[in-house]
């Protein structure tokens, strides 16, 4: 199987325009010819699922167009999706930032999603995809330290439960790396499926691995890539596996039975 995860900044571009007239100014507008060509490599590398991180669900960015059912729909994939804040939060009601949330995009025969969410930190959705034989969580975690660790002892909660093998992927924002993610892999018996350490940002000048795939037991990577295109501000993520265990075999220590 293949699994992309793709931080894309609401197809906004990337470049010194993004910062035009005012730093930051990109935010407000998409580009659709940018949301095209995003497109047209998704569908190059041909994922049987794709995790999107950053993507407009149809606010007046983007001429209300849903960006991951757009992206999907071309792909001929199914697509789930929500707002990346919390259920209560004030960011509920603010034009645009209401429609910022994140996605799973994946082959027709693939369903059940589950939307949880963090108690700490402005981006709190975690997206579980179930498949058959393994599950795949997507997440954006916080940019403060204390939050991300908060979060990330909440996904190991989440990881615990599963009794299938256990994928987890999206852009941790993660200032030093793995360094700082060792024990949460440690607790959670997960593996970065970067092994050499490929930065992932900015992709213009890659100098920061804040992008990660990470794998339980009963997950065999196959191949790891981090493709060099300037679409967005972040790298894409490529990650060729396959599932060698079945339901509850090889999970985490504790799984089985948090799962019973």
């Amino acid at each position: 199987m293949r699994l992309v995860a793709y931080n894309i900044r609401y197809a906004t571009g990337t470049g010194p325009s993004f910062h035009l007239p005012v730093p930051g100014a990109g935010y407000l507008r998409s580009n659709r010819q940018v949301l095209d060509r995003i497109t047209t490599f998704l569908r190059d590398l041909d994922a049987d699922i794709i995790g999107l991180i950053e993507v407009d669900t149809g606010s007046i960015r983007t001429g209300m167009v849903n960006q991951a059912r757009f992206i999907a729909d071309e792909l001929g994939h199914y697509s789930t999706y929500q707002c990346k804040y919390g259920e209560d939060s004030i960011n509920q009601l603010l034009p645009i930032v209401r429609k910022q949330g994140n996605a799973f995009l994946a082959a027709p025969r693939v369903h059940g999603e589950r939307f949880h969410y963090f108690d700490a930190g402005i981006k709190r959705l975690i997206i579980e995809l179930e498949l058959d034989q393994c599950v795949v969580f997507l997440v954006h975690l916080s940019l403060k330290f204390r939050h991300r660790h908060y979060q990330l002892r909440h996904l190991h909660e989440l990881i615990r439960r599963q009794s299938k093998p256990v994928i987890v992927a999206g852009d941790f924002n993660t200032f030093w790396g793995d360094h700082e993610i060792y024990l949460f892999m440690q607790a959670a018996g997960l593996r970065n499926a970067n092994v050499e350490g490929k930065p992932s940002y900015p992709s213009r000048w890659p100098r920061k691995e804040l992008d990660f795939i990470l794998y339980g037991a009963g997950i065999e990577p196959v191949s790891f890539d981090v493709p060099s295109v300037q679409l967005s501000d972040h790298l894409p993520l490529v990650f060729d596996f396959e599932v060698t265990a079945t339901a509850g075999a090889d999970a985490p220590a504790g799984a089985a039975q948090a799962g019973a």
